[in-house]
């Protein structure tokens, strides 16, 4: 099942995020994965495991195990390489082994002090606070990202964590459209408005977090998971499957790509099980009467600043 996008290629609708994940995990997950039958993997520099991705990666090409014309691969675009985008797209399909990518994010609407090609570092300034770079617009960097194209790195560029302002800019000063929109969604932070704009201009929305985060969020951010939720845990129940499984299915019926993170064997063959079963539209439903506009990743602990303020 996949999404078809406006740049012509098509995108898998559930995909295997590696964010957070060890480098020492990745190989056997990834590998594990393909063979369970997915074929989309979103990546980015600032995960700091491209290195591995593409050791699995070149390990199932090399034993047959999938081609790579048969898989979507994504990486992001770090703010501090935002006046490096070749050299920074270079590196990444350095790292990954890769002849070009399906897809290349703008990470983060901003530019931050740049620290070296692929260190994705987010420095401080004095007073503790990230040290954003206000000498590069997103129209420039966007334009570097269209020069990616043309040059065969990438095949389909797009943002993430734009909201609709963002957006509707980048939609005007982009000789290439973005084909996808990765920001954080899940039944306490649905983000109807910002989802049906997307649509609406022809870009995908793939949601990352679609799991509300769970356990890694709680220990970095302090949030909750709807995983926990009682009206989700009733309906998961209805249908017999797991709240995650639920949660995935409603993503993906709202036509959004959905990005799981897990590392753990058991949870990635259970989050890939949710195409033999559709929830109904009063259930559909039921599930706008949770949503807590409630984000469960932001940096902000990190960062000093609250760029969502």
């Amino acid at each position: 099942m996949a999404i078809a996008l406006k740049s012509g290629f098509q995108m898998p609708i559930v995909g295997l995020g590696v964010w957070r994940m060890d480098g020492k995990d990745v190989k056997p997950l990834i590998l594990e994965a393909i063979s369970i039958g997915y074929r989309h993997f979103d990546c980015a520099a600032d995960y700091h495991n491209e290195a591995e991705v593409g050791e699995a990666l070149a390990e199932a090409f090399e034993t047959g195990l999938v081609k790579r014309e048969e898989l979507f691969i994504t990486s992001k675009l770090w703010n501090s390489d935002h006046g490096h985008v070749l050299e920074a797209c270079k590196d990444s399909l350095m790292k990954l082994r890769l002849e070009y990518l399906d897809l290349y994010l703008v990470h983060f609407p901003i530019a931050t002090r740049h620290t070296g090609v692929g260190l994705t570092a987010s420095a401080l300034d004095t007073d503790g606070v990230l040290d954003i770079n206000t000498s590069i617009s997103l129209e420039t960097t966007w334009h570097a990202m269209e020069d990616l194209v043309s040059k065969g790195l990438v095949r389909s560029i797009g943002i993430s964590n734009y909201d609709i302002f963002l957006t509707r800019d980048c939609l005007a000063y982009s000789k290439i459209k973005p084909a996808v929109n990765q920001i954080e969604s899940h039944p306490y932070f649905q983000r109807e408005s910002l989802v049906k704009f997307c649509q609406k201009h022809g870009i995908a929305i793939t949601a990352h977090t679609p799991l509300g985060g769970a356990t890694a969020n709680h220990e970095w951010f302090g949030t909750v998971s709807c995983l926990d939720d009682p009206v989700l845990k009733d309906l998961a129940e209805k249908y017999k499957r797991t709240v995650a499984q639920f949660v995935l299915r409603w993503g993906i019926q709202r036509n959004t790509i959905v990005v799981p993170k897990t590392s753990k064997f058991d949870r990635l063959k259970e989050n890939f099980q949710v195409f033999d079963f559709e929830l109904s539209k009063e259930d559909m439903d039921l599930v706008k009467s949770v949503d807590r506009k409630y984000r469960t990743n932001n940096p902000e602990k990190f960062w000093g600043i609250d760029l969502y303020a």
